[in-house]
């Protein structure tokens, strides 16, 4: 295993100037325990050899000491990993990994039969909708078995129990919020919950579940026979926590985690935990279905104490594949130099818990000498891809794809950062179709009195979106396809942290591609900015604006130099763009000459790596021009 230095890799320069901070070494392992629950002789009992092994991974976690291997064959482990201890430093780490190969599943669901015909409830509404054939809808009912949901039964806790202090709730549809952890699966599909028994007659695939928490009613796909289907419900509220915080050097390897009902954050629990320790590796991992939070790499908790010196980051999570999470993909509170890197995160947000203030592919609050890049976050729902949340300083965002923001409001939301400078630098950022649309939605509900400036107006998505935030440095981004802005910022002049109001001020525009945006490509608060070298194309008119002082600007290009001063290197430009989500390409045709224009003095790289000379086109790839076939854009296999 060779790893890079940041000498070497010029996309592990953080914005100070300083490479980041990689702390990891070749790992050797002194002892190894073998786990394999399809071993007739695998007993917990047993001392963890490869011919008499551990049955469940847990009873490996309680016996592994610093410079421990465990070595996991493949099967599926209903069960919560809860490692006793961690390592010693690099050197000394503790490891779970899947052997050789083979596919690890640990769920936190237990497999479920005995099926009965619900009855007691009323079926259908007093008033309103009739149903055709109401003898053909099916409803069945589970009994909880309490042995199955022994010191957590998530099908008697609300997804929210914490934070609501910033819940509108007479804007708000609490119906999310409210709605059980407990999740239910038919043959590894879920089925979506409703708040009221009569429901189950509008849609099938739904579950309802009563009062207490102890019955389960569920009215399958074309009102077929659970007795006939794989039927999982979800009883356990992680896969892999360890039970006290502050564990360092573990390293999670090639597992599958699926199923955990976890609440909506704050805190911060997720399906795959550090609980607030250090220096851990996550990598080639899988998340899927965990009901909101699937990594969690920090504090967990605004609550908790913050123990003088105690080390909280330096975590690497890289090349796992994070899918269909209710609120959050990756979470992370107080952590410094985290490294987050070749990620897949797609389908966060289903939940449509938002207005929680925790949604998002990736969504860090103070964060520190931070570097994430090279990641795919797609398909979000409702929420964005990435939210930094109050006091980040020198992170830098490289190389990453943001694609397909379903109904959200932007791809990137940095707010409430101040003084030290964050970096933004050579992501596509494709596609954003938000929401708020009056029109089309005339009363919606979710909409918050936090959200009340200009934007809520009408239809909102942005590529960028900053709030109180000084200091950004975007630079060689692809930002298209968005509903409303490229970029966009506002003034929040209550939000004084550190030691002032946001002031959105000195935040810079470099050398930016800008395509096809629905209003326009940058939107600022005022003249107290930078801009220079950006290419615009397929552009309304008045794309550029500045809204204060009063009245708005709105401004081509010409305009935007003559009375601004910005982009006095900036061009217009004749081009077609198009990205296929599925596949991950993208094709380009330039039509006519694309203008050189001066590289950014901190960023000497494009999207794929390539050095440049001093000087590029605007945009993620420095040598974009004339006719280009379709090419791969997946910043993974860079």
């Amino acid at each position: 295993m060779v790893f890079v230095t940041a000498e070497k890799d010029f996309s592990a320069q953080l914005p100070n100037g300083q490479p980041f901070a990689f702390w990891e070494v070749e790992q050797y392992y002194e002892r190894e325990l073998y786990v394999d629950n399809q071993n007739p002789h695998a007993s917990d009992q047993n001392t963890g050899t490869l011919s008499q092994p551990f049955k469940t991974i847990n009873a490996a976690a309680q016996v592994a000491t610093p410079g421990t291997r465990v070595l996991i064959h493949g099967g599926t482990y209903r069960e919560t990993v809860q490692p006793a201890m961690g390592g010693l430093g690099a050197d000394q780490m503790i490891s779970y990994e899947a052997y050789q190969g083979e596919e690890v599943l640990i769920k936190a669901s237990v497999e479920v039969k005995d099926f009965k015909p619900s009855v007691g409830w009323r079926l259908f509404p007093w008033f309103g909708r009739t149903v055709a054939a109401p003898e053909a809808i099916k409803v069945w009912e589970i009994e909880l078995n309490p042995e199955d949901f022994k010191g957590y039964n998530p099908f008697c806790a609300v997804n929210i129990l914490h934070d609501r202090v910033f819940i509108e709730y007479d804007k708000t549809d609490m119906t999310p919020y409210l709605n059980r952890r407990g999740m239910v699966f038919v043959d590894g599909k879920p089925m979506k919950q409703v708040p009221l028994y009569n429901q189950l007659s509008q849609n099938d695939n739904t579950y309802w579940v009563e009062a207490n928490g102890q019955k389960v009613h569920i009215r399958l796909p074309g009102d077929a026979d659970p007795r006939d289907h794989l039927i999982e419900l979800s009883n356990r509220e992680q896969c892999f926590a360890p039970k006290e915080p502050f564990l360092s050097y573990i390293r999670v390897k090639g597992l599958t985690l699926a199923h955990a009902a976890t609440g909506a954050p704050v805190p911060q629990r997720g399906s795959l935990s550090c609980y607030r320790g250090h220096h851990w590796i996550i990598e080639d991992c899988t998340i899927d279905w965990s009901n909101a939070t699937g990594i969690d790499c920090g504090n967990e908790c605004w609550h908790h104490d913050r123990i003088e010196g105690q080390i909280i980051g330096y975590t690497v999570i890289r090349r796992n594949t994070i899918k269909d999470v209710g609120v959050c993909g990756i979470a992370g509170m107080f952590a410094k130099n985290l490294l987050i890197e070749d990620n897949l995160i797609v389908g966060t947000g289903w939940q449509r818990m938002e207005l929680s203030w925790e949604a998002g592919g990736i969504k860090l609050h103070h964060a520190v000498d931070t570097l994430i890049r090279r990641n795919v976050i797609k398909g979000c729902i409702g929420c964005d891809a990435l939210w930094l949340d109050v006091g980040n300083e020198n992170c830098r965002i490289t190389a990453n794809l943001f694609i397909d923001g379903i109904d959200s409001r932007e791809h990137i939301f940095i707010e409430c950062s101040r003084d030290a400078e964050n970096l933004i630098d050579n992501n596509i950022i494709w596609n954003v179709e938000g929401r708020y649309d009056k029109q089309a939605v005339p009363a919606e509900p979710g909409s918050s009195g936090w959200y009340k400036t200009t934007e809520s107006e009408g239809r909102n998505g942005y590529g960028i979106y900053l709030e109180g935030t000084d200091r950004l440095r975007m630079v060689n981004n692809l930002i298209g396809k968005c509903d409303k802005a490229g970029f966009f910022a506002k003034v929040v002049a209550f939000r004084i942290w550190p030691k002032r109001g946001g002031t959105s001020r000195e935040n810079k525009f470099f050398n930016n591609l800008f395509y096809q945006c629905g209003e326009a490509a940058i939107i600022l608060p005022n003249g107290h900015n930078q801009a220079e070298g950006n290419a615009y194309a397929a552009m309304p008119p008045g794309y550029l604006r500045v809204m204060y002082p009063e009245p708005e600007m709105c401004l081509d290009l010409p305009t935007w130099q003559e009375f601004c001063g910005f982009d006095m290197n900036g061009c217009v430009c004749d081009m077609e763009i198009d990205i296929n989500s599925d596949d991950l390409t993208m094709a380009v045709v330039v039509k006519g000459e694309m203008p050189a224009v001066k590289s950014d003095a901190k960023v000497r790289t494009d999207y794929f790596g390539n050095r440049d000379d001093g000087e590029r086109v605007a945009g993620p790839i420095s040598g974009l021009a004339g006719r280009h076939t379709r090419f791969n854009i997946d910043p993974r296999k860079l």
